[in-house]
C-alpha cells in the first residue's frame, strides 16, 4: 500500500496559465485564454468632451486680462455677469463699466462695449446721447430723491394783548408754569386794563421806591427775581411781564388761575 502524503498540484506557469491546447491528434491550436485584466486593457479609451464653447458670447477682444463684451438683444449685466463668470456679478460689471452704462444699470442696448475685468472709460458721445434719450421714455424704479424737509415757519402772535398773552402762555408751557388764558386775562383787566404802560405810584410800593407796573402791575424786585429766561429784562415788555408775574403766582399761589385780588 503506497504511503499516504499530501500531493501538491504542481503550478503552472504563466504561460501554460495564458494557453489552452486544443485539437486531437499531434496538430494543436493554441488559443490565447483573456483575463480580465486583458480585457480591461483592451477596452478603447474613452474620448474628452470637446469643451464648451458659447456661440452666443460676443467676445470682441482680449488684451492684459481684460475681455470687450458687446452686448446682445436681450442682455442684463446679471445674465452677462454669470454667462462671463464676472467675479462679484453684475455689480461688479455695472461698477466697472458705470461709465458706459451711465446711472441705470438696466438701461443697457445691443451693441454697447463692456470691458470685463477692468474699469471701462467713457462711452462714446453717441452713446451717452442714446442713453438719455432713452432715459426720458423709460419709466424708473429709483425712488426720487426727496427735497429737505422745511424748516418749520417760527409762530407769530399779533401786537396786541390777545397775543401777548397768548405767546406768554407758549413761554410757561416749556418752562412748566401753570396758567391758562382767562386766568391771565381776568388779571390783566383788574390790575392794569390791558394797558402794559401802567404804573401805580400811589400806593405802598410806590412810596417804598418800586411801583407796580405793567400788564399784572409787578414791582421790580419781584419781576427780577421770577423773571423766566428768553424773555425781555424790561419790566414793561408785556411777555416778560405776564410770564414773571405767572411764575411768581405759580410760586406763591400755585397759578395765576388762583388769584382773584391784589397779590
Amino acid at each position: 500500500m503506497p504511503a499516504k502524503g499530501k500531493h501538491r498540484r504542481p503550478k503552472s506557469s504563466a504561460l501554460s496559465r495564458g494557453l489552452v491546447v486544443a485539437g486531437t491528434g499531434g496538430a494543436a491550436l493554441v488559443l490565447p485564454v483573456i483575463g480580465t485584466t486583458a480585457a480591461s486593457a483592451q477596452t478603447a479609451p474613452q474620448s474628452t468632451p470637446a469643451a464648451k464653447t458659447s456661440a452666443t458670447v460676443p467676445v470682441l477682444a482680449k488684451k492684459a486680462g481684460t475681455t470687450t463684451y458687446s452686448v446682445l438683444a436681450g442682455d442684463s449685466l446679471a445674465k452677462i455677469a454669470d454667462q462671463l463668470n464676472v467675479s462679484g456679478g453684475w455689480k461688479k460689471l455695472y461698477k466697472d463699466n458705470r461709465k458706459v452704462v451711465g446711472d441705470d444699470p438696466r438701461l443697457i442696448h445691443p451693441g454697447l462695449k463692456l470691458t470685463i475685468g477692468k474699469k471701462a472709460k467713457a462711452a462714446p458721445a453717441s452713446d451717452r446721447a442714446d442713453r438719455a434719450d432713452r432715459s426720458k421714455r423709460t419709466k424708473t424704479l429709483t425712488p426720487a430723491k426727496s427735497a429737505p424737509a422745511a424748516k418749520p415757519k417760527k409762530k407769530t402772535y399779533s401786537n396786541d394783548l390777545d397775543g401777548w398773552i397768548n405767546e406768554s402762555l407758549d413761554v410757561m408751557a416749556k418752562h412748566g408754569i401753570p396758567g391758562s388764558y382767562d386766568g391771565i386775562h381776568r388779571n390783566i383787566m383788574r390790575e392794569s386794563s390791558g394797558n402794559p404802560l401802567a404804573i401805580n405810584n400811589w400806593d405802598s410800593n410806590a412810596l417804598a421806591g418800586t411801583p407796580s407796573k405793567g400788564l399784572l402791575q409787578v414791582i421790580d424786585p419781584t419781576f427780577f427775581a421770577y423773571h423766566v429766561p428768553g424773555t425781555s429784562m424790561d419790566s414793561y415788555d408785556p411777555v416778560a411781564n405776564i410770564t414773571a408775574a405767572c411764575n411768581y403766582a405759580a410760586d406763591k399761589y400755585g397759578s395765576i388761575d388762583n388769584v382773584n385780588g391784589a397779590y
